[in-house]
């Protein structure tokens, strides 16, 4: 069995594919595994870290600028596309799928178009509530189509066509709880808040924090905080709250890191999270089912990072706060009306498992066999 899996882009592309992959790979030891992704993306890093064979393709986004500036990039952008269907093919022939799977980012359109042009079964996964521009164009020729939300559906052409399966699961977020998790942590049984925003971080989001935390040393600090300034924050957060008197070798309260390596040890060990809302995050946090504040970055497609939200929040499952009406005063109002309830924090846990679908990988790699069984 030959199956090749085209994404990219962001962490909510690529986890699928990966986690698919490996199910596929644990099935079939013998099945052959090659990852299409574009240049100069997230892909080149994840996904030879778990240990597949990629190809790059060279890319460039659609711009929205009605100027001859955006013109010009879209011009650019048709001709990579051209360009990268013309490659997909000469991999196709030279690799020999059964079944091109995509999960989303630039990459896989010409992936799955070249694909349904050959007469390769297709097969489209979109993890986020409202499909990208990829998906939707890809999704006119694929052989399945499968999402991730219920809410999804509707916003097909052809929704007869369109199976819910959920969102791929990393299994770690399966099997962690908080008491173990804080023993493996070293932490008590305080009240715990876990905030990141990005590998990259978000400086809007870190100024936040920042103003958070003074609130918190003010108030006596009452929880333990941990946040992760992602790579930019790291090289002036940390000056920036020496200047406004946090001493933080000697303020256990405040864990600042640039990164969190562990998520799923991190996330159960929490009581509160505050995040942005990609289909990643969102899935992690129903999986973990740990109570969330969601401030959905305003500067994403199709504005899908609220729609995520919104999935949740509207079944009282987390909190949304729009970027432009989030302060720390906010936040902190938040987070203590939280901490103070731990009815409803149950509540929140419970709605949240009840949103995912931890047979997702299953059910899709059964999807996939089908495929490769009707050739």
């Amino acid at each position: 069995m030959n199956l090749i899996f085209t994404c990219g882009g962001t962490a909510g592309h690529i986890n699928p594919a990966i986690a698919i992959a490996g199910e596929m790979r644990r099935r079939h030891p013998d099945c052959k595994i090659l990852f299409i992704g574009a240049q100069g993306h997230m892909e080149e890093k994840l996904v030879p870290q778990a240990g597949y064979e990629l190809r790059t393709l060279p890319g460039s986004g659609l711009s929205r600028k009605k100027n001859l500036a955006g013109l010009k990039q879209n011009l650019h952008a048709v001709d990579c596309v051209l360009k990268a269907t013309k490659t997909c093919k000469e991999i196709f022939r030279e690799f020999q799928p059964h079944v091109i799977i995509g999960t989303g980012g630039y990459a896989s359109f010409p992936a799955l178009y070249a694909g349904s042009k050959m007469g390769i079964p297709t097969c489209v996964h979109e993890s986020n509530a409202v499909p990208g521009v990829t998906t939707k164009m890809a999704a006119r020729r694929a052989t399945r189509v499968l999402v991730a939300f219920e809410e999804s559906v509707a916003c097909y052409a052809h929704p007869e066509r369109v199976e819910v399966v959920g969102m791929p699961v990393q299994q770690d977020f399966l099997y962690e709880d908080k008491k173990s998790a804080r023993q493996k942590l070293g932490l008590g049984d305080g009240p715990v808040v876990l905030s990141a925003f990005g590998s990259l971080g978000a400086k809007r989001m870190n100024e936040m924090v920042a103003e958070l935390f003074c609130m918190e040393k003010e108030a006596g600090f009452p929880f333990h905080h941990v946040h992760a300034t992602g790579g930019f924050g790291w090289e002036w957060m940390p000056e920036l709250l020496e200047k406004d008197g946090l001493d933080l070798p000697h303020t256990s309260a405040i864990d600042l890191r640039e990164y969190i390596y562990d998520m799923p040890l991190e996330m159960a060990a929490a009581d509160v999270v505050i995040s942005r809302s990609g289909a990643a995050t969102c899935n992690e946090i129903a999986v973990s089912g740990t109570p969330a504040i969601l401030i959905p970055s305003p500067n994403v497609t199709n504005n899908h990072q609220e729609h995520n939200a919104r999935v949740l929040s509207d079944r009282n499952a987390a909190v949304t706060i729009l970027e432009k009406d989030c302060t720390a005063r906010r936040v902190m109002e938040e987070i203590q009306a939280l901490l103070a309830d731990p009815q409803r924090r149950e509540d929140m846990s419970k709605t949240l498992r009840t949103m995912v679908r931890l047979d997702s990988t299953q059910r899709i790699c059964d999807i996939v066999e089908g495929l490769v069984k009707e050739r």
